[in-house]
């Protein structure tokens, strides 16, 4: 695993914010800085778990996400949210992971 960003959900506004309708939500650019920190405010609704959208995530890259998911509580169901990307979203200890896995559609 290599680690890709933090996710922070938010409800205030943020500096250079980008609107994803498709997925119902409001992001900053993770690689506009040197940590990886990406705000997220998620729209009124935006169909995703509570837990998702109130506590922090941190999200790492993998090689074989349906490998990485084996035996973990699934949360988001994998997903493509952008071309050559597919994402889904686990809990750990009471804590939600985001597994990503580029080059896959």
């Amino acid at each position: 695993m290599k680690y890709n960003h933090i996710g922070i959900p938010t409800s205030g506004r943020f500096d250079n914010e980008i609107d994803l309708p498709h997925l119902k939500m409001t992001v900053s650019d993770h690689q506009d800085n040197a940590f990886g920190i990406q705000w997220q405010r998620y729209w009124q609704d935006a169909p995703y778990p509570e837990l998702v959208k109130r506590v922090p995530h941190i999200a790492f890259e993998v090689d074989d996400l349906e490998k990485a998911l084996a035996g973990h509580k699934l949360l988001i169901a994998p997903n493509s949210p952008s071309p050559g990307l597919t994402v889904a979203f686990i809990e750990v200890n009471g804590a939600p992971v985001e597994l990503m896995q580029y080059g896959s559609d």
